[in-house]
Parts: C-alpha cells; structure tokens; sequence
C-alpha cells in the first residue's frame, strides 16, 4: 500500500524532506482508482495528510494521448486528486505510433491546462524492451516538440524537452544548429550525476537516424564529451548524488567497467 511508504515521511524526524513525487500513469488507465474504489477515499485523505503537513505533494500523471483525458471519470479523478492540494503534473515519451504528431502534443497540452494540471516533460522513449518499434530520429522528436510547443500558451510552455532519461543524467535536446560549418545538436543537462553539469550546453554531430545519447558523438572533432571522463571516476566509486545504475535489459546493478557506458537509465 502507498500508505506504508508515504505515512512515515510525515514523522518529525523527516520535516526536513519537502516534497512528495509519485509518479503514475493509473488516471489513464484505471481512473476509479481515486474516483469509486473502495480505498479511493482512503487514498484521498493520505494526500490531505501529506498536504496538511506542510509538504508539496506532486502527482506525476503518464498521459501519452489526449484521449486519455476525455472521459468523465478521468476528469474527476484530476479534480478530486487537485482538490487534495496535490499539484498534478504531466508528462509522456513520444511513442511511435501512437502520439507521434505535434497535433496531439498541442490538443494535450491545452487540455491539460483547462483541467488545472501542469504540462512538465515530453520524453524520449529509452532504447529498452520493444524500443524498434516505438522509437524515433532525435530530429524528429524535436520537429514535434518545437512545433507542438509554439502553437500553445505560455501556460503550457512549462513542458520542458525532449529530454533522454540517460546515464550521466537527464539530457534535454534544446536544438539544431550550425557552428563553424558543422551541423549539431545542441544539448543541455536538467538532471546530472555532478550537479556542475547541470545547464551546461554541450555539442554532437547532428545525425538524422541517433534516437538515443548513446547513438550520438562529440562535435568538432572532439573524442569525448565533456563528463564522459568524470563519469567513469563517478561510476567507479560507486555513483554519487543518489543515483543508482541499472542495466534494464539484464534487470542489475551495474558492476563492471565494461557495462558502464552501455546502461541506459539512471534511477533517481
């Protein structure tokens, strides 16, 4: 039950954690949940709990189509998770057939804002389980979100991307570009293993078939990018900052050297 985990982080002796994220895609699929489940109730009064303790309690909700919001009961669980004084945030991949089209981007993001919820990150699908048939080029991915995100209000620029949930951290792909002849990606940290990452511009060759960090490489004739050398010091002593290294195609912890650069998700 969410209860055991969420209940002990309201004791004194965790005044000092803030904030609360949960992260679900529940109000897509199965909305009852806060609606008329028997606990639904029971599980409203927790977030009351968690707010009336003085915490900021964000709900991460997974909507991958508009679609997702259109029923009824959708719109109740949101008003009712809202009505907590939880603030519920948005975000999704772009999926390859399924919301690969910056109309459906801009019907959601504006939908997600009349129903007071905050539009917060638009993914890049990870190069995990059935990844050749969801992903798509970075260039792509970008075409959508530059083009969803202009067509909307400033309410919904909160949405931020297209960002890689990668292993040295979470990689935003701010454009393309063209610097001293070469055609790049620009790229920037929102999330890092060294926090000194975090907003730091770096450059790779633009290539119009990479879908994942992995796929690309340094501009300007460099061999490495600019982390690629702390983060292997970083990895050999066991991580910082929390973060743990996972490889999700063989379900462990990472170990050896030789499986370091080739994971492809940070857990956080």
């Amino acid at each position: 039950k969410l209860e055991e985990y969420i209940e002990p982080l309201l004791a004194p002796e965790f005044d000092h954690v803030r904030s609360i994220r949960i992260g679900t895609k529940s109000v897509a699929y199965w909305p009852y949940r806060y609606v008329s489940d028997k606990d639904a109730d029971d599980l409203l009064r927790l977030f009351d709990r968690v707010v009336g303790h003085g915490k900021h309690l964000a709900i991460m909700g997974h909507h991958s189509h508009w679609v997702e919001l259109t029923t009824d009961v959708a719109r109740a669980a949101i008003a009712r998770i809202r009505a907590t004084g939880a603030q519920y945030r948005t975000q999704s991949p772009v999926v390859r057939n399924v919301n690969d089209d910056p109309e459906v981007w801009t019907k959601m993001w504006q939908m997600q804002v009349e129903l007071g919820c905050v539009p917060y990150y638009m993914f890049i699908e990870r190069n995990t389980g059935a990844k050749h048939y969801f992903e798509l080029p970075l260039t792509r991915v970008l075409e959508i979100y530059r083009t969803a995100i202009r067509r909307v209000s400033g309410l919904a620029r909160t949405a931020r991307g297209p960002s890689m949930s990668a292993l040295p951290g979470k990689v935003a792909v701010e454009g393309l570009a063209q610097v001293n002849g070469e055609d790049v990606f620009v790229l920037k940290f929102l999330q890092a293993r060294n926090p000194a990452w975090i907003k730091r511009p770096f450059f790779a060759r633009a290539d119009d078939e990479a879908t994942w960090l992995t796929d690309l490489r340094p501009a300007f004739g460099e061999e490495k990018f600019f982390y690629e050398d702390e983060l292997e010091q970083i990895l050999a002593a066991g991580g910082t900052h929390g973060w743990r290294v996972r490889d999700l195609d063989h379900d462990r912890e990472l170990k050896e050297p030789a499986h370091w650069l080739n994971a492809m998700t940070v857990d956080g």
